[in-house]
């Protein structure tokens, strides 16, 4: 069995302009760096991605290869190596969490908590604002025997102390 090549995370952030992801992800293939898993979103006019690639090029050349990105000074630009993981899928079960109403301070960690007592896993978190409204979309891995009527409930009563609603549905095997 052969040794995976080396992994590194790499984020650019910034003020957005059209190219971003072209120029950095050319880049990274011009070292023989293979984009394993990527996010990327704008939040506010500011530019946020976040990349795994493989490869056997050193975080110094990684950074040096990106530099570019950085010379005007709206974007910042960080390079590390992270240890390779198994990526197995889950034991449990796969749901969505969705929670909306008024925006005001602590809605996140007040539900997300609700998850995390139960050993629930967030694999994706999505926040918007618009205007006065806020939408607060979660993708959730469950252990295998956990209480999803006891979570439901206890995320249906942080959301009723927030004055926002809740709702908890399992994933559809045709959305993954």
């Amino acid at each position: 069995m052969s040794t995976p090549a080396p992994l590194h995370a790499v984020t650019v952030l910034g003020h957005d302009r059209p190219g971003i992801i072209a120029e950095t992800t050319g880049r990274l293939a011009d070292l023989g760096l293979n984009l394993e898993d990527s996010t990327m979103t704008l939040l506010r006019g500011h530019f946020a991605m976040m990349l795994l690639c493989a490869g056997d090029a050193e975080a110094t050349a990684i950074e040096a290869a990106l530099q570019p990105l950085t010379a005007d000074g709206t974007l910042t630009v960080t390079v590390r190596d992270v240890p390779q993981e198994d990526a197995a899928g889950p034991a449990g079960t796969s749901w969505v969490l969705t929670v909306h109403g008024g925006d005001r301070p602590g809605i996140v960690s007040s539900v997300v908590a609700r998850v995390a007592a139960v050993g629930g896993n967030i694999t994706d978190l999505t926040t918007r604002l618009a205007g006065e409204l806020y939408l607060l979309v979660a993708e959730i891995d469950l252990p295998a025997g956990a209480d999803v009527p006891a979570l439901e409930a206890a995320v249906t009563a942080a959301a009723a102390e927030l004055g926002v609603g809740a709702t908890l549905r399992a994933v559809e095997a045709d959305e993954l």
